[in-house]
């Protein structure tokens, strides 16, 4: 199976916008991440449509897409989900911090986005092992 890795970013203009690391001809921008990602999605069924040789070798086979958000696009893809008084309890950055990421203020440090990271990927493993 390939996978296929789609970077969202927020850039400076405020639009998100998206484009494959390792396949050409995906990309897509919106002024929302959750937009954007429509909008990938949306390309990848046109290149779907196409014939022949226009048609790319990889949508033949098995593929999965795994998405890359900078920090800012992560948080707002998930504001619906992550609160920023959510996200301070699990990460321990001051909420006004957490706020300054979403809204660009701030870039975070790569420390910074790895303790995002990894809380993230603390609660993944945790809900893995409920059962209702």
């Amino acid at each position: 199976m390939k996978n296929i890795r789609i970077i969202i970013e927020r850039s400076s203009d405020g639009f998100f916008w998206a484009y494959s690391e390792n396949v050409d001809d995906i990309n897509g921008g919106g002024a929302t991440a959750t937009d954007c990602k429509k909008d990938v999605l949306d390309c990848i069924d046109t290149l779907k449509s196409l014939k022949g040789d226009n048609r790319p070798k990889w949508l033949d086979k098995e593929y999965r897409l795994i998405w890359k958000f900078d920090t800012e696009s992560f948080l707002d893809y998930y504001k619906s989900i992550f609160s920023s008084p959510a996200l301070s309890r699990m990460t321990g950055i001051n909420e006004k911090q957490i706020h300054h990421y979403a809204s660009a203020l701030k870039k975070p440090r790569p420390k910074t986005i790895k303790i995002f990271e990894n809380a993230l990927h603390q609660l993944c493993e945790e809900l893995l092992t409920v059962e209702l």
